[in-house]
């Protein structure tokens, strides 16, 4: 393994030369030093297969902002995600889709499945909690379960992923997997796979709400003893008034 030392989330370089034919970029830049490497994969894109997929990704991309050829260009988005994913499907020519969500947002499932196929497309559907096996199968304790002395289903991405490759689906989606669970999805799904919405128990599944108030009401994820089992303690609320 080697030590990359790219940084492009702190490049301070206004005018930069990933997106500028004329720009300039730090001494860590990946796009100046990296070119044995972006070599290797722009001829990945030579395949066939993934130059049409990625082709399609950019049309995609492309229309979804109006008054393209104005000047000077100012951005007008158009198209929410929803309304992406059936575009790009349809461009892509799928038929099959395959839906690997959450227990926790069974019915965000249901209306997104629902969607799908009011526009042609048949859904497979896995639920995390595929097999109903339960969480002592992978060494969980009594006391780490969400409700502790029930029963508890162990989340099962390694099914709906294999499920999912079975039913030979053309493009699959994720729908709020837990972090964690969402990475065993992708490691063992054999399709192309995209990403509808990742769970966020707190802000109704919009995690960069966070990051947009990092500065003001969740301060506390910047703090250093973030998350430490003394901060914990204190923001726990007690059993008797938490009825």
């Amino acid at each position: 393994m080697e030590d990359v030392g790219c940084n492009c989330a702190k490049c301070a370089v206004v005018e930069k030369i990933c997106r500028l034919e004329k720009g300039r970029g730090p001494s860590s830049c990946p796009t100046k030093k990296e070119g044995p490497t972006l070599t290797e994969a722009l001829s990945r894109y030579d395949d066939p297969e993934i130059k049409e997929f990625a082709r399609m990704a950019s049309v995609q991309e492309g229309s979804c902002y109006a008054q393209r050829d104005a000047k000077p260009f100012v951005m007008i988005p158009t198209k929410s995600r929803i309304e992406e994913l059936i575009e790009f499907s349809q461009r892509m020519g799928y038929k099959k889709l395959g839906l690997a969500f959450c227990g926790g947002l069974t019915l965000e499932a249901s209306i997104l499945s629902e969607i799908l196929e009011k526009h042609g497309f048949e859904v497979i559907s896995v639920s995390c909690k595929v097999g109903g096996i339960p969480k002592e199968r992978i060494g969980i304790k009594d006391e780490e379960k969400i409700q502790i002395g029930k029963f508890e289903p162990m989340c099962n991405p390694i099914a709906q992923a294999k499920i999912l490759n079975r039913a030979g689906t053309d493009f699959n989606i994720m729908l709020g997997l837990c972090i964690g669970h969402d990475s065993l999805f992708l490691k063992f799904v054999e399709g192309l796979t995209t990403v509808f919405a990742v769970k966020d128990r707190v802000t109704g599944h919009n995690p960069v709400a966070a990051l947009y108030t990092s500065r003001s009401y969740y301060q506390r994820v910047m703090k250093l003893e973030f998350g430490s089992p003394e901060e914990m303690k204190g923001r726990l609320i007690p059993e008797e008034n938490g009825k």
